[in-house]
């Protein structure tokens, strides 16, 4: 009895014999190619429709920045008394101001420098600021308390009293305020946000696995930060780079609007905006909005970008 049962066990059946279904065997296969962390911020930034808007007119004021006095026929500086406060036509595609200068130009030459004080801030802040950062996170504890005592008392001097006193000096000396002055002025203080988000960043990767282990193998400090700890703190650098830009341009704004930025016959949207101002009196409002326009555009342009580009640079919301 006990031997027939084992023997039925045993009995082939045409279940045993049924295909097997193939289909399940690609369940684990990776469908798509890996993307890289970079290829999906930027694919994820293409997505933001704002953020790729903002990126457009930046690119935009650019070009009209660089190409604009090429292709104006006029110099900022020249005067054309016949043509004083001609309104936009097809020889002055601006109009001019009250001294006949051409505003197309003007306002070129006056988004050129603006973007140029603001790309060249961003540019001395954001390196003095990651190198400060840097050595106070990557340092002691006493090296990391006396360097953000240090950053702190900088950041508590208003920069606007340091450009007037700069201006004042250099007025003194006949030179008035510069480029040079108004990029030494914003950057004296402007570096310190930078240090403290880079510090912070610092702190919170360098007790991470990787940099232990970078560590434990012989690596020195300096190494460690700029091959391990750097590259991972890019994110946050860019977003601040998106914000330092706009910020140092509208600060150049505002104080050549008060007459403290850059000085005559030098054009910036500041002065420009200020010269306008005069002319609304007698009805010439465009004076001042085309000057206003450029500001708002670069402004707008610079923010939404950094909104995009923070969303794109989350690993949270990465899909």
């Amino acid at each position: 009895m006990v031997g027939k049962m084992v023997k039925d066990l045993f009995v082939p059946s045409p279940e045993m014999f049924e295909k097997v279904d193939r289909s399940k065997d690609n369940t684990e296969k990776i469908q798509r190619p890996t993307i890289k962390y970079w290829a999906d911020v930027w694919r994820r930034l293409k997505n933001n429709k704002l953020a790729m808007a903002g990126l457009i007119i930046i690119v935009g004021v650019v070009l009209f920045a660089i190409i604009g006095p090429l292709i104006s026929g006029y110099t900022f500086a020249e005067q054309d008394m016949l043509n004083t406060n001609q309104k936009p036509s097809s020889q002055f595609w601006f109009g001019t101001d009250s001294l006949g200068r051409d505003l197309f130009t003007r306002v070129t030459y006056g988004a050129r420098y603006s973007l140029i004080i603001g790309f060249l801030a961003a540019f001395v802040n954001i390196t003095v600021g990651v190198i400060y950062g840097g050595i106070a996170g990557m340092g002691s504890k006493i090296t990391d308390n006396v360097l953000m005592r240090i950053a702190e008392i900088i950041y508590a001097i208003p920069y606007m009293l340091v450009v007037i006193l700069l201006s004042v000096v250099f007025s003194e000396k006949g030179s008035g305020t510069s480029l040079g002055v108004m990029v030494l002025a914003m950057s004296l203080s402007g570096w310190v946000p930078t240090a403290i988000l880079v510090r912070g960043q610092v702190l919170s990767l360098r007790e991470s696995e990787y940099v232990l282990a970078s560590r434990s193998m012989g690596a020195n400090k300096s190494w460690t930060f700029m091959k391990h700890i750097l590259p991972n703190t890019l994110g946050p650098i860019l977003v601040n780079l998106t914000l330092i830009i706009p910020s140092a341009i509208f600060s150049e704004a505002t104080l050549s609007y008060i007459s403290l930025g850059l000085q005559p016959p030098n054009p910036s949207l500041g002065n420009l905006a200020n010269d306008g101002l005069e002319a609304l009196s007698i009805g010439l409002g465009y004076q001042v909005m085309l000057p206003a326009l450029m500001i708002s555009l670069i402004m707008f342009g610079f923010n939404v970008l950094g909104d995009g580009l923070q969303d794109a640079l989350d690993p949270r919301l990465r899909k």
